[in-house]
């Protein structure tokens, strides 16, 4: 298991841009595959992005591609989430999810989840 916590939410206009961060505590953070996901308002938590235990492969959901990127730094146990362009339908609170195993559009074989940060972009 690995506690991960989760910040960098906040409050933003359309267009503009937020950085996610999550740092990992515990199981050695080389050995997570790691993934945001994002809860809103009556709809079910949904795949953002995922990158492997290296930092080699990265994984998005469809529709978020070229607007959000997932990176991680293994030296600082720490995964971000780059967040450009936001629109209003970005609005949701973003989890933070680890696992031995790889979890690419899924939260089958997620382990570990943060708290969540809220994001909220205003029109």
């Amino acid at each position: 298991q690995v506690h991960l916590a989760e910040s960098g939410g906040g409050l933003v206009q359309a267009g503009g841009s937020l950085r996610l961060s999550c740092a990992a505590s515990g199981r050695s953070f080389s050995r997570n595959f790691m993934g945001w996901f994002r809860l809103s308002p009556g709809k079910e938590r949904e795949f953002v992005a995922a990158i492997d235990w290296s930092g080699g492969s990265t994984y998005y959901a469809d529709s978020l591609k070229g607007r959000f990127t997932i990176s991680r730094d293994n030296a600082k146990n720490t995964v971000y989430l780059q967040m450009n362009n936001l629109q209003p339908e970005d609005t949701a609170v973003y989890y933070c999810a680890a696992s031995i195993y790889s979890f690419i559009g899924t939260m089958h074989l997620t382990e570990s989840w943060g708290q969540g940060t809220q994001v909220t972009v205003s029109s």
